[in-house]
């Protein structure tokens, strides 16, 4: 199974074992004890790269010196042969939670010490929690014993290498988070939030060397590890970036070290620390006696941070540090604590992205004065206003803010990116192309409607230094008006037309064509039906034609950018290719949204890059693989895995078969028909028979259905001479059920000889028959929805149209005509009705009422 499968299966387990444990706290167990496996699997890996065999394995022991030190030196830490993962395995049913104690605590004794601030305590967090596992040795040992089994799959080899590990890990990190409540906040960072800020900061570290990067507040390392990837994706060599990490909390600091090491990154390239940001600033001082002479201020390239929100903190006083020198944050809100702390922490060419609550842009007294300073010192590049909604256990508004270090321009770039989301459970999440949208906007300081607005320093000091977004960026939707002249006399008011000028700039002669504007205020529909005058519109047509002939070798060029290169393509870039190419071909056609051309693009990519992954580790022949499709049900009240089928492991069964067993699909087609109409005529026969005849024993009690027993009882009674018409719809009852037991029976193997018959057809594919269905999986579906772009935009228009017609279709004196009708209709009702004396005086003075109005 690909990664993503796998990190489910591994999740939809964890879930399930971890009984009454918190999410919160039970994510460090198993994350611990993947990061074990990671250690021990890779240290076993580069001894083999060292000529080691299996056999030589057991020389790995403590007594050994000379092989601890060599290890040690090799890996930055030393496990024996008895702690490895792969022998907890062996061990089967004799493991115990001992073995575990045990391993930690060696571990421990075994680290290089140029390496202690990498693997330190590391697994300190795991060790205190392993008595939470059970209530007893034995229930800890099982629950252990349950961990590891579950996690020995993950691959650990050198064709997948880290890049599985990684995933597996950060995906349980987010399911945890989402499981976690309001504890997710203390170490995680929605990875779309992450993706981001590192997009805006990678754009502004390209092309440099030996990057430095710090986040003072790391949690479980994600936005680093974001960031790290974006820069070595635009600047080639991951291994030329330095990691600087922060962390309060002693748990989450060892999930921030364990998910770096596990990205590959080098011990050397981390440098982490275990404690107060704002109490205790990131120099690391050899000992208190000689601060003076160890002290090394760190200036990075790059500073991404998500801190505690409106946190309470012990301020120092004014003038005490330096950090602090645009002012000092209150002590019930250290929000601007953090944000000076990072802006420090940069180099002058330098580039920082902090998430912060929506009050530090508008709060006053020392907040507003720190505002002030860092507007007035150009500090601030862009305020990003995020949806609610988009963080683990909190709703409240929160921005992104941008800031360098020097900048030459005075403009602040203000963006509202609240309306630009997609619903997922109870939270918002940003899509690939609100990403994308909100990064273009940024690096280019765009000034877009409704969206983003480059903001100059006097309109700021104008307001005071409030920077509350709805000040400078409108992105609400104008409220509904309605235009007197046309609510009275009718027609569509021409300026309402106007504010579909977009499309009038396109279209020229199509609103002369649509409309009759010889009122001069109003116009009226000139056409009987919209949509055919607007399809068959010749700018319309040559529109369309136009968008055709920017995508006419789309279909070729994926295919020899995607398949025929399917082995040796780069995934990590080639989406970023695809979309360079993708907004090229959309450059100089209007109306278009690229960024939801870009969605498509995206939501295809996920696909394509799993199978493309799968394809390079196991090579093309996987296109031709069948596995066994696993499914768990229930056995003796316990959760059991069984095999279900097969499943392809790059094409799915329903391709195939649509494709090149498209024969065998009609006749089972056929076969469901009929049981559709089986079931038609039974309803049919019941509907036709008289309700007493219903009182029958081969009919149920509600009269909707036969009683298969007692029917086959009744029909052998009647014989082959029918009497009554009870007896011919029984008799035909009868036969359609046995009709119906041999379609389903025959429709039974049909559909298994088809699945054996796709597993057949996939494994003896050839390799052009192989490629043209990753064209049809890959291709066709992203060719399919850019191609009805344009016809969609075409159906905005005519809906809009439509909606104009119809709101002032009815006028006010229509209106009025329809009230005086139903008046009418009333007063001769009231004629006709009869009463005692009190009724006909009630009666008499509705009428007069009613005259009245009239």
């Amino acid at each position: 199974m690909n990664k993503q499968q796998l990190a489910a299966k591994i999740w939809e387990s964890a879930n399930r074992m971890r009984s009454k444990i918190e999410a919160n706290e039970y994510k460090d167990y198993i994350l611990g004890f993947i990061f074990y496996k990671f250690l021990s699997e890779t240290e076993v890996a580069r001894l083999r790269a060292e000529d080691w065999t299996d056999d030589d394995l057991p020389e790995l022991v403590e007594d050994n010196v000379e092989t601890v030190k060599y290890v040690r030196g090799m890996c930055g830490y030393f496990i024996a042969y008895d702690d490895l993962f792969s022998t907890w395995i062996d061990k089967g049913s004799d493991f115990h939670i001992s073995d575990v104690r045990d391993a930690l605590s060696a571990f421990d004794r075994n680290i290089d010490p140029a390496r202690k601030r990498v693997f330190a305590g590391i697994f300190d967090t795991l060790q205190t929690g392993l008595s939470k596992l059970g209530t007893d040795e034995k229930s800890r040992s099982k629950a252990a014993r349950d961990l590891i089994y579950l996690i020995k799959d993950i691959p650990m080899d050198a064709r997948q290498g880290y890049d599985v590990l990684g995933y597996i890990y950060e995906y349980l990190i987010d399911k945890f988070a989402s499981n976690a409540g309001k504890k997710a906040g203390e170490f995680y960072t929605p990875s779309e939030v992450s993706q981001l800020m590192s997009e805006i900061i990678a754009g502004h570290l390209k092309g440099r060397k030996e990057i430095t990067i710090y986040d003072p507040t790391s949690g479980s390392g994600s936005l680093l590890i974001h960031i790290g990837q974006a820069v070595a994706r635009r600047n080639g060599n991951p291994n030329d970036i330095k990691y600087y990490a922060q962390e309060l909390k002693e748990n989450t600091y060892n999930l921030t070290r364990m998910n770096l090491v596990m990205r590959g990154i080098l011990p050397d390239n981390i440098v982490a620390r275990n404690g107060d940001t704002l109490k205790d600033d990131w120099p690391w001082f050899d000992t208190d006696e000689t601060k003076d002479e160890t002290y090394d201020p760190l200036f990075v390239d790059a500073v991404v941070s998500n801190p505690p929100y409106s946190q309470n903190w012990e301020p120092p006083e004014a003038g005490e540090d330096i950090r602090f020198e645009y002012g000092i944050a209150p002590k019930s809100k250290a929000d601007y604590a953090f944000l000076l702390h990072d802006l420090y922490h940069l180099r002058d060419d330098g580039m920082m992205a902090i998430v912060l609550p929506h009050g530090v842009l508008f709060r006053g007294g020392e907040e507003g004065e720190i505002r002030r300073n860092l507007v007035e010192h150009h500090h601030i590049q862009a305020i990003i206003g995020l949806p609610a909604n988009i963080f683990f256990g909190t709703g409240i508004p929160t921005i992104v803010m941008v800031l360098r270090k020097h900048r030459n321009d005075d403009g602040v770039l203000i963006v509202d990116a609240s309306k630009h989301f997609t619903k997922d459970g109870k939270n918002n999440r940003l899509r690939a192309s609100d990403i994308k949208r909100i990064v273009d906007a940024v690096a280019g300081n765009r000034t877009i409607d409704k969206f983003s607005r480059l903001v100059g320093i006097k309109e700021i000091r104008d307001n005071d230094y409030n920077l509350n977004i709805p000040r400078y960026v409108d992105s609400s939707e104008p409220a509904e008006s309605w235009d007197i002249y046309a609510t009275m006399f009718g027609g569509i008011p021409v300026r309402d037309i106007d504010a579909l000028q977009q499309y009038w700039d396109v279209f020229p002669r199509l609103r002369d064509r649509l409309f009759d504007t010889t009122d001069g205020h109003a116009a009226r529909i000139a056409v009987a039906e919209v949509a055919p005058a607007v399809h068959d519109d010749a700018q319309v047509k040559a529109y369309i034609d136009r968008y055709c002939d920017a995508f006419a070798d789309y279909r070729g060029f994926l295919r020899g950018s995607l398949i025929d290169r399917s082995t040796d393509v780069i995934i990590a870039a080639e989406e970023e290719t695809l979309a360079d190419d993708l907004m090229r071909r959309l450059a100089d056609i209007p109306l278009v949204d690229v960024y939801e051309a870009y969605q498509a693009l995206d939501d295809g990519w996920q696909t394509v890059s799993i199978d493309l992954e799968t394809l390079q580790n196991e090579g093309f022949d996987a296109v031709r693989a069948v596995d066994p499709d696993m499914v768990v049900k229930k056995k003796g009240g316990k959760d059991v895995e069984v095999q279900d089928g097969w499943t392809g492991r790059i094409l799915p069964f329903d391709l195939v078969q649509r494709h090149l067993l498209a024969d065998d699909l009609k006749a089972i087609d056929a076969q469901e028909r009929r049981l559709a109409e089986i079931g038609q005529e039974l309803d049919g026969l019941l509907e036709n028979l008289d309700e007493d005849d219903k009182d029958s024993d081969a009919i149920n009690e509600e009269g909707d259905g036969f009683v298969t027993a007692e029917l086959k009882k009744a029909v052998k009674a009647i014989g082959k001479h029918p009497e009554t018409e009870l007896d011919r719809v029984l008799v035909a009852a009868g036969k359609l059920f046995d009709e119906e037991r041999k379609v389903k029976k025959n429709l039974k193997e049909r559909r298994l000889a088809l699945e054996e018959k796709t597993k057949a057809t996939i494994e003896g594919l050839s390799d052009e028959q192989a490629r043209d269905l990753l064209e049809d999986k890959w291709v066709e579906p992203l060719q399919s929805k850019l191609e009805q772009l344009p016809y969609g935009i075409l159906d905005d228009l005519v809906n809009r149209i439509v909606a104009l017609g119809e709101k002032y279709a009815t006028t006010y004196a229509d209106v009025c005509d329809e009230i005086t009708s139903a008046e009418a209709e009333l007063g001769s009702m009231l004629d006709r009705l009869v009463g005692d004396e009190f009724d006909m005086k009630g009666i008499a003075e509705l009428k007069t009422l009613l005259g009245g109005a009239r």
